[in-house]
This record gives C-alpha cells, sequence and structure tokens, in this order.
C-alpha cells in the first residue's frame, strides 16, 4: 500500500521561508515523476510544483516560479519543496501526490492516483 507522509508546514510571516518534505513507502519510488498540490480555503485543488523520476526535469506554477524549489532523493524515498519569499496567497494545505503510471508528469489532479494528506502552510502579512 503507497503512503505518503508530508511534514514541515506552519506558520511564517510574509517574505520567509518554509521547506516541505513528504516521505513515500510502498511504492518503486525512483520509477515515478512526485507531485505537489495545494488547496486554500473555499478554492479548488491546485498544481504547485511536479519532478520527473530521475529528478532532471521541473515544472512550477507561474505563482511560485523563482521563489519554490521541488528536489528529490531516490536514495531516501522522499521529495522536497523549498519556499522562500513567501506571500500571505501562498497560505494553503499542501499535498504530496503520486501520478496514476510510472513516469507520469502532470499537473492536474485526475491523474493522481494517491495523495498525502496534507501540511498546512499558513502565511501571515
Amino acid at each position: 500500500q503507497v503512503q505518503l507522509v508530508e511534514t514541515g508546514g506552519g506558520l511564517v510571516q510574509a517574505g520567509g521561508s518554509l521547506r516541505l518534505s513528504c516521505a513515500a513507502s510502498g511504492l518503486t519510488f525512483r520509477s515515478f515523476a512526485m507531485d505537489w498540490f495545494r488547496q486554500a480555503p473555499g478554492k479548488e485543488r491546485e498544481f504547485v510544483a511536479a519532478i520527473s523520476w530521475s529528478g532532471d526535469r521541473t515544472y512550477y506554477k507561474d505563482v511560485v516560479k523563482g521563489r519554490f524549489t521541488i528536489s528529490r532523493d531516490n536514495n531516501e524515498n522522499t521529495i522536497s519543496l523549498q519556499m522562500n519569499s513567501l506571500k500571505p496567497e501562498d497560505t494553503a494545505v499542501y499535498y504530496c501526490a503520486l501520478p496514476r503510471g510510472p513516469y507520469m508528469v502532470t499537473r492536474s489532479t485526475r491523474d493522481i492516483d494517491v495523495w498525502g494528506k496534507g501540511t498546512l502552510v499558513t502565511v501571515s502579512s
């Protein structure tokens, strides 16, 4: 059974930084691209960032480009999201997500097979 466990959320002031991590188990981790999504109160869940199975390609939502960095460690079965220059509009629950097929890179919630439980990020102004 695949499990994704996020850690690292919290309260930070605008302009600050946080690092989220996701530990994966129950899968051949190095064969899967991985994603981060987020969901703000009253809004739909949205794509934030993705990383290819090998880590050599990364993809970002336009509004986080240059501020967020996704990375992975295939020896530790983890992905991370380094978030800098945080803004109040980044406030959301952040979810680690596994696409439904090996090597699949996606920005769509429809292509996600497994979700973590999420970690709350709150950015105060």
